[in-house]
């Protein structure tokens, strides 16, 4: 769909939505609860019996495969390839001679060297965990991008290039690891410390050992996987002891942790998809470099962290919009992944196809789900069940559902799935990645159509600049002079664009408004800008996640009588108007997360006041941290924070406060009655997460586990159910089959069939395409050969690859690609080999 069909499809349903008599505003559902099984098997029969409507929990293949057929027929199955294996390596110190001192202890570090990290790729078989352990429901996986969604082959065609196969290579592997450790035991450092013998390499006389943190709460999956890759290890003589850690030991010391505390050396991560994505390049930096604060360290100032420094760089051109080209931007992301996949810190393993069960009878019909990520808060806002409530289940081997904290700014907060999966539907954000297209969605900031200027070119030294010249009396915030400056004439901008806000009331009955932005936009460049030594209003960790962010923004303006928005701001993205405009639109929310999150600013303002001020009601010292020495991390769930949260409140009432970033725009009676309305929510509530989206949490209890969302049913609020439902509907493309003949010369005709179906999202039901592009595209070393296929039926196509295309080829096997798409229809990509004889 085009950028104008899409701000014309969101305007038009604004209108409707304000029109039409009897139309319920907010979801289909007016209650959901959230409850917590410890078992998959329980939590699926629960569902099954009615007990439940909906297992919140992607289970794997073997878990579904051992249903009996009375069950199933009960189960609505959305089947997702949304989750994904990892294994994380702690590089310590990452250079020669490869040694850790701890209380005095010297220890040599084997996976410090990138040779023999990198071997960990040819030493697994990742067929062979897909295989037995996930009984073949999921596919090997050598990168971040999940193979087969859109836009992935061209970064797993790198790890084609690097010689990453899904059956690895385990005899290259060890000679590779051998000879790297052989080389490392000559360095005059080592020599005599680090040696050879029989049964395992000897550092000082003892095994070379690495610990293994597993999985122990993922007894059918990671925990297998973990032993597996712990016994391969030991074939290269490197003695594995085996952490049998659950989730939470695993976050504190590997995520939370110090490297250098040399408490682990690999770890079995899980990831869940957290997107439908049609572009990746954001999770390159996220899966690869070190400034996004995914890799070892964290970003932490306070830790040993590994470095990128050229990751650091590719990532953030590509990231921050900074491409003069589509493919320049290609070459930026793809060169970036070449290099994390090089030094081999985070070694991808496999993917699964996850099953998400729901009570068919309980259901009208099939409710949106990601089809990359499976459910998420689309699924609740677009549910409708009979009795208009919704009992959903999400799996916990602990037995909790609030793992981490609600923290509503820092990097780390909300840092679980199961949080996520309930404060997702209390918000709504300005833009979003379809669930179904993964094109950037306007949601409460419309681009106006006709608005959006953009241009770019190179300066003398080589630098992307901005050719949109920028109203001087646009403004911008300074955090150093806590003021809103005008950015003056002679300014220019990559990009430029006005956005209609579309407003409601928050949860808390207090109107949406312009303010909230001019807040928001301000918090950034205050927390993620350091003015001088000893700046209160700046955190390390939130400015190493922001810092890119802050720079894109050159300017606004702020229509205080249309409820508009000019936005001026340099991320260029030459490939979509849509991830141009939609990826750096004006927000409310501040979160560094990461996560589909946001709190009213009277909220935050508090919280910052005492995390600056470093004190409380209650005498605690808080920060955005998880790991900052002597604070505690904010939290507006936890009673302690929330009563000091509601402390500072009535504190900023007495003293009439207005945050310096919007004083002059909001009277002190204004902010105090938006105060005194969220002390009043919270006395209610007894939380502070007050925001905007179709449901509100009504209730929770983290000691019971369990937490209930009723719906938003205020008049202000625009959208219902059947909005979403509606602009959701979308056919599908599956290439089910390449019938690909076994052998194949050079030079010689290929003929290979197709047969592809469609659906119409999100119900499953498949039938033949009818009218569609179909095509096949050959990669070789040179080019990129594409092969129109001829429609032999419906569902049915036929491509011939001429004698003329391979008669200059080398034997061996090439990576070929089936292509379906059609007008208004998700495409579908799926990779194949082809050998050539």
């Amino acid at each position: 769909m085009s950028f104008k069909r899409v701000c014309f499809w969101v305007l038009c349903l604004l209108v409707l939505s304000s029109t039409v008599f009897a139309a319920e505003k907010g979801p289909f559902l007016d209650r959901v609860y959230f409850d917590v099984r410890m078992q998959q098997d329980i939590g699926i029969q629960d569902v099954a019996a009615g007990k439940s409507d909906i297992f919140y929990y992607g289970v794997d293949g073997p878990a579904i495969q051992g249903l009996d057929r009375a069950t199933l027929d009960k189960l609505e199955i959305y089947s997702i390839p949304s989750g994904s294996w990892s294994l994380l390596l702690n590089p310590i110190p990452n250079e020669a001679p490869y040694t850790v001192t701890v209380d005095g202890k010297e220890y040599f570090n084997p996976f410090a060297i990138r040779e023999v990290r990198f071997a960990i790729n040819h030493l697994i078989n990742r067929q062979y965990i897909v295989d037995e352990i996930l009984g073949g429901a999921g596919g090997a996986m050598m990168t971040m991008a999940t193979p087969g969604q859109p836009g992935t082959y061209r970064y797993n065609l790198i790890a084609s290039k690097l010689g990453l196969t899904p059956e690895g290579d385990e005899e290259r592997a060890l000679q590779e690891i051998k000879a790297a450790l052989t080389a490392a035991a000559n360095l005059p450092a080592l020599k005599g410390k680090l040696k050879e013998g029989k049964d395992w390499w000897t550092f000082n006389g003892e095994p070379v050992t690495v610990k293994f943190a597993i999985r122990v709460d993922d007894p059918e999956g990671r925990a297998k996987e973990g032993e597996y890759v712990a016994q391969q290890i030991e074939k290269a003589k490197i003695k594995v002891e085996r952490l049998m850690w659950d989730r939470a030991k695993s976050n504190n010391e590997v995520y939370g942790g110090n490297p250098a505390d040399y408490q682990w050396h690999i770890y079995t991560e899980g990831w869940g998809a957290g997107a439908t994505r049609a572009w990746w390049e954001h999770i390159v930096a996220q899966m690869y470099a070190p400034w996004y604060g995914y890799m070892p360290g964290g970003a932490n100032p306070d830790n040993w962290n590994y470095t990128n420094a050229e990751i650091d760089r590719l990532t953030e051109k590509a990231y921050s919009g900074s491409c003069l080209t589509e493919e320049e931007y290609w070459e930026t992301a793809l060169e970036a992944l070449r290099l994390g996949l090089e030094d081999a810190v985070r070694i991808y393993v496999c993917y699964q196809n996850q099953y998400f069960v729901a009570n068919k009878a309980a259901f009208t019909n099939r409710f949106a789900y990601g089809l990359g990520d499976g459910l998420n808060e689309w699924s609740l806002i677009t549910a409708n069940t009979k009795n208009k409530e919704l009992r959903a289940t999400q799996f916990s081997a602990q037995g909790a559902l609030f793992m981490s904290a609600w923290d509503p700014v820092g990097v780390d907060g909300f840092n679980d799935t199961y949080s996520n999966y309930i404060a997702g539907p209390l918000t709504d954000w300005e833009f979003f990645e379809s669930p179904v297209t993964a094109i950037q969605t306007p949601n409460r900031a419309v681009p106006l159509m006709n608005t959006l200027r953009y241009g770019a070119e190179l300066d003398a030294e080589g630098n992307l600049v901005g050719k949109v010249s920028i109203d001087p009396e646009a403004v911008r915030y300074d955090p150093a002079k806590k003021a809103w400056v005008k950015v003056g004439a002679g300014q220019n901008s990559l990009v430029t664009v006005r956005y209609k806000m579309v407003f409601s009331n928050y949860h808390h009955g207090v109107p949406m408004e312009l303010v909230d932005y001019m807040y928001a936009a301000a918090f950034l460049q205050e927390w993620a800008s350091k003015d001088g030594e000893n700046d209160p209003y700046y955190d390390e960790e939130y400015a190493s996640k922001m810092g890119p962010d802050a720079k894109v923004y050159r300017g606004w303006i702020y229509d205080f009588k249309k409820n508009e928005i000019v936005s001026y701001f340099d991320y260029y993205f030459p490939a979509s108007e849509e991830r141009m405009v939609g990826t750096f639109a004006p927000g409310f929310s501040v979160t560094a997360s990461g996560h589909h999150i946001g709190v009213c600013w009277e909220v935050v303002e508090a919280l910052a006041r005492m995390v600056a001020s470093k004190t409380s009601a209650s005498g605690t010292v808080y920060s955005f941290s998880q790991t900052k020495q002597g604070t505690t991390q904010v939290d507006v769930l936890r009673p302690s924070c929330v009563a000091d949260i509601k402390a500072e409140l009535q504190k900023m009432i007495a003293e009439k406060y207005v945050p310096v970033s919007i004083k002059g725009y909001i009277t002190p009676d204004q902010a105090v009655k938006r105060y005194q309305a969220a002390v009043k929510f919270i006395d209610t509530y007894k939380h502070a997460y007050i925001s905007n989206g179709p449901f509100y949490l009504a209730k929770f209890d983290t000691s019971a586990n369990y937490a209930e969302l009723r719906a938003s049913r205020d008049s202000s609020y625009p959208f219902t159910g059947q909005d979403w439902v509606n602009k959701f509907k979308t056919p599908v493309f599956s290439i089910d089959q390449m019938d690909i003949p076994v052998f194949n010369e050079k030079g010689k005709d290929i003929k290979i069939t197709l047969t592809v179906s469609e659906t119409i999202y999100p119900e499953d039901d498949r039938i033949p395409v009818e009218k569609g592009e179909v095509y096949l595209t050959l990669i070789t070393d040179d080019a990129e050969l594409r092969f129109d296929a001829k429609q032999v039926k419906a569902g049915v196509y036929e491509v011939v690859i001429p004698g003329s295309a391979t008669k200059n080829l080398e034997a061996g096997s090439y990576t070929i690609l089936g292509n379906a798409t059609g007008e208004g229809a998700v495409p579908s990509v799926k990779p194949e080999s082809l050998v050539i004889f």
